[in-house]
C-alpha cells in the first residue's frame, strides 16, 4: 500500500499540472485570438517573448531547489508553495480586461509570466523528485507511468470537456466561461498539490555531499546525455503544442467536422492510456531508447492515416487512435529516462544536480512552446487565416502543413537525435557505484 500512496500521490501532481498546462497548449492561442480578442500573429510573439522569459526563471528555481534543504527534502515544500499562487494566477490569465488594445496585451503578458512562473515553482520539483522517492530502476518507471497516466487524464479533461464547461458556464458569452471554467481547474490544480505533498516522501538521498557551489561548478555537472534528453524535450514538446494547437484548426476548417472536437479531444489522448500502461513492461523487455524509436514511428504512420483518411471516419479514428500511442510513447519515454540522466551526473561528474538539470528542462520545453505556438501563428498569418470564416485554399494548406507535416518532421528529428542516447547500457554499472558511494556516504556520517 505504501508503494501506490506514493505512486497516486507523485502521479496525480501532473494531474494538477495538466488541468492547466494542457489548456494552455490546446486553447490559449484560440482564447487570446477567438476571444481576448487580439491577432493571431500578436497572441503567437506574445507567447513566444513570455515564454522565453519564462524559460530564464526556470534555472533560478533549479539552482533553488538544488540548494533547499528541509525536513520535508529538497522538491517538495515547493508543492505547497505554489499552490495558492497558481490558483491564483490562472484566473487572471482568462480574466478579459476593459482595456485599450494596447492595455489588453500588457495584461496577456503580465499574467501569462505570471502563471507560467507558478507553474514552474511546483512543476520543476516534480521533475527532480523522482530519483529520490526510489532507487529502484524499475519502480522508477511505474513512478513515470503513473504520472505520465495521470497527465494524460488531465490533458482528456481538458480536450473533452473544456468547451462544454465554457459553454455551460457562459450561457453565450464566451469570456464568462472561460473564466469560471479556468477558475474551477485552477482551484483544484491547487488541492491536488497539497495533497501530492502529503503523499510522497524523499528517502534516498544524492550520492554526493551537498555542499555550496556556483552555478558555474554545477554546470560542468551536465554530461552529452544530458543535452540529448533537453534536445528530445524540446523536439517533443513542440510536437505537442502543434499538434494541439491546430487539431481544432484542422478539424474545423479543413474537414469541416466541428461535431468532431469533443470526440477528437477525448479518443486522441485517451487511446495513448494503452501505451503507457504496457511501458514499464516494454522498458523491462527493451532499451527506452528502442521503446522511443518505435513510438515516433507509430507517431508517424497514425499521421498519414489521418492525412489518407479524409473522406473516411474509420481511417481517421484509425489515424488518431495511433497517433494517440505514438505521443504518449514518446512522452512517458522521454520523461522515463529523466532519472538515468541525473544519475549519471552524479556518477561520472560526481555532481547532484536533479533540479539544474529540470531547470533546463524546462527552459528547452517552454522555449520549444514558445516558438512553436510562434511558428503557428506566423503560418495561420501567412496563410491568410481569419478566424470565423470561411478559409480560403491557401490557408487550407497552411492550416494542412501544421497539422500533418510539421509534426512527421519533429518525429524524424526525434528518432535522429535518439540515436545518440547510451545510457540504457550503463544502468546497472551506475546502479552499483551508487549504492556504493550512498554506503561510504552514510558510514562517514555516522563516524563524524
Amino acid at each position: 500500500m505504501g508503494k501506490w500512496k506514493t505512486r497516486i500521490g507523485y502521479g496525480v501532481g501532473d494531474l494538477g499540472c495538466n488541468l492547466v498546462f494542457s489548456t494552455m497548449s490546446s486553447y490559449l492561442l484560440f482564447f487570446y485570438t477567438d476571444v481576448f480578442g487580439i491577432t493571431a500573429a500578436v497572441a503567437g510573439t506574445l507567447m513566444l517573448v513570455t515564454k522565453i522569459i519564462d524559460a530564464c526563471t526556470d534555472t533560478g528555481m533549479g539552482v533553488l531547489v538544488d540548494r533547499t534543504n528541509t525536513r520535508w527534502g529538497q522538491g517538495r515544500p515547493y508543492f505547497l508553495i505554489g499552490a495558492i499562487p497558481f490558483f491564483i494566477f490562472t484566473v487572471f490569465t482568462f480574466i478579459v480586461p476593459d482595456f485599450s488594445m494596447t492595455g489588453k496585451i500588457i495584461w496577456a503578458y503580465v499574467t501569462y509570466c505570471l502563471l507560467s512562473t507558478a507553474y514552474t515553482v511546483v512543476n520543476i520539483p516534480l521533475n527532480t523528485i523522482v530519483p529520490r522517492l526510489t532507487s529502484n530502476n524499475h519502480e522508477r518507471n511505474i513512478l513515470v507511468s503513473s504520472r505520465m497516466i495521470c497527465a494524460l487524464i488531465g490533458t482528456a479533461l481538458v480536450m473533452s470537456i473544456t468547451m462544454p464547461l465554457v459553454t455551460f458556464f457562459g450561457q453565450g458569452d464566451t469570456q464568462k466561461g472561460f473564466l469560471i471554467t479556468m477558475s474551477l481547474y485552477g482551484f483544484l490544480a491547487m488541492l491536488i498539490f497539497v495533497f501530492t505533498f502529503k503523499n510522497t516522501k524523499e528517502v534516498i538521498p544524492p550520492s554526493v555531499k551537498p555542499g555550496k557551489s556556483s552555478l558555474k561548478q554545477d554546470l560542468k555537472g551536465l554530461t552529452d546525455q544530458t543535452i540529448i534528453f533537453f534536445v528530445i524535450n524540446f523536439l517533443y514538446f513542440g510536437l505537442f503544442v502543434i499538434r494541439n494547437t491546430t487539431v481544432i484548426y484542422y478539424f474545423t476548417y479543413n474537414l469541416g467536422r466541428t461535431e468532431w472536437l469533443t470526440f477528437v479531444g477525448l479518443f486522441g489522448i485517451l487511446s495513448g492510456l494503452p501505451m503507457l500502461i504496457i511501458l514499464p513492461w516494454l522498458q523491462r523487455k527493451m532499451a527506452k531508447k528502442n521503446v522511443l524509436l518505435l513510438s515516433a514511428v507509430i507517431y508517424i504512420v497514425g499521421d498519414l492515416l489521418i492525412f489518407l483518411g479524409k473522406p473516411s471516419p474509420v481511417l481517421l479514428i484509425a489515424g488518431l487512435a495511433i497517433t494517440g500511442l505514438g505521443i504518449y510513447g514518446i512522452f512517458g519515454s522521454t520523461f522515463a529516462i529523466q532519472p538515468d540522466v541525473i544519475d549519471y551526473s552524479e556518477y561520472k561528474k560526481k555532481k547532484s544536480i536533479a533540479g539544474l538539470i529540470a531547470a533546463f528542462q524546462g527552459f528547452f520545453v517552454k522555449g520549444s512552446m514558445g516558438l512553436a505556438s510562434a511558428f503557428i501563428g506566423m503560418l495561420l498569418s501567412v496563410g491568410g487565416y481569419v478566424p470565423n470564416t470561411e478559409q480560403t485554399a491557401t490557408a487550407l494548406q497552411y492550416i494542412e502543413f501544421s497539422f500533418i507535416w510539421t509534426p512527421i518532421v519533429i518525429c524524424v528529428l526525434i528518432m535522429l537525435v535518439m540515436s545518440f542516447y547510451k545510457l540504457d547500457d550503463k544502468r546497472s554499472m551506475m546502479d552499483v557505484e551508487l549504492e556504493h558511494r550512498r554506503k561510504e556516504r552514510h558510514k562517514d556520517v555516522v563516524n563524524i
